[in-house]
């Protein structure tokens, strides 16, 4: 039996769970989410904890198991504190400013990069970081992502968008690879 399944879900207080015709539908202070439970899988409410259980030990259906647990558990989070991620921006002359609900990169091209939030989705400017908040854990790391995309980090340099922590792995440049080549073959 799957581990993660296998564990309830605890839910804290101010999150109400409703499960009706395999719908799980969490409400909390951030707002709503739904979750439709796979087939195979079903759920019950007890207490304050949500057990997941699957009907059959089919191959597919095990596979299910972890995942409905997980995204229930996902969602529980999301309407209790919600999810973040931040972006750093690195490089010489690279900004972001907030412009209403958007946000506007200058990164490098010779235009500015204006990117709407997507519904659910709160942009901030923190100390030249960008953070995408929000209740559903797949939109926000989604948005991010997108964000991430406009300009990834280039690996000479490292300059470009990256998250949090990453650590970008750099390459030996030109004069680098040439300098240790070129000393011995005279």
């Amino acid at each position: 039996m799957s581990r993660i399944g296998r564990s309830p879900v605890v839910v804290p207080k101010g999150v109400t769970v409703v499960i009706k015709d395999g719908v799980v539908s969490v409400t909390g202070t951030k707002g709503t989410l739904f979750f439709t439970l796979p087939e195979g899988i079903s759920a019950k409410a007890q207490d304050q904890t949500i057990l997941i259980a699957r009907n059959s030990d089919d191959r597919v259906v095990r596979s299910h198991h972890g995942f409905a647990r997980a995204s229930i558990m996902n969602n529980v989070t999301g309407v209790s504190t919600g999810w973040t991620k931040t972006l750093e921006l690195s490089g010489v002359g690279y900004r972001v400013a907030m412009s209403g609900v958007n946000i506007v990169l200058t990164i490098g091209f010779s235009h500015t990069v204006t990117v709407t939030p997507p519904s659910g989705i709160v942009f901030q400017v923190v100390d030249g970081n960008i953070v995408v908040s929000g209740q559903d854990k797949q939109n926000v790391g989604q948005t991010a992502a997108s964000i991430r995309e406009i300009k990834k980090p280039e690996p000479y340099k490292g300059k470009g968008i990256k998250y949090q922590g990453e650590y970008i792995r750099k390459k030996a440049g030109k004069a680098k690879a040439a300098g240790a080549t070129a000393g011995g073959a005279k």
